[in-house]
């Protein structure tokens, strides 16, 4: 069975979009995927006049957000992956071994 641990997902979301749907969607993936969710995100206002989000974060598998940047600014988000832990939560809830891709 193949599986990812950790899932990178950067995104340059524009602001409104990424104010309504950036956190719920990565902690979708992280709980659907039990997998960790690394997502770097681009943020502030560009050349063009365009706003992007920004709000880089860390998910756990469980969908917990364990790191943010708090706003569109530059900066560095860190979080320790625990995979002993992640090994916890996929023993408890196996419905990745349900899977037909």
């Amino acid at each position: 069975l193949l599986r990812a641990d950790v899932l990178l997902v950067p995104s340059a979301s524009t602001y409104v979009t990424g104010q309504a749907h950036w956190e719920p969607l990565l902690r979708a993936r992280a709980i659907e995927n039990l997998a960790w969710v690394v997502a770097p995100a681009q943020g502030g206002v560009h050349e063009n006049g365009r706003r992007t989000w920004g709000h880089s974060m860390v998910v756990d598998p469980w969908g917990k957000v364990v790191a943010q940047r708090p706003d569109d600014g530059e900066g560095l988000v860190i979080a320790d992956l625990d995979a002993a832990r992640q090994a916890q939560w996929r023993t408890q809830l196996p419905a990745l071994e349900h899977r037909v891709l």
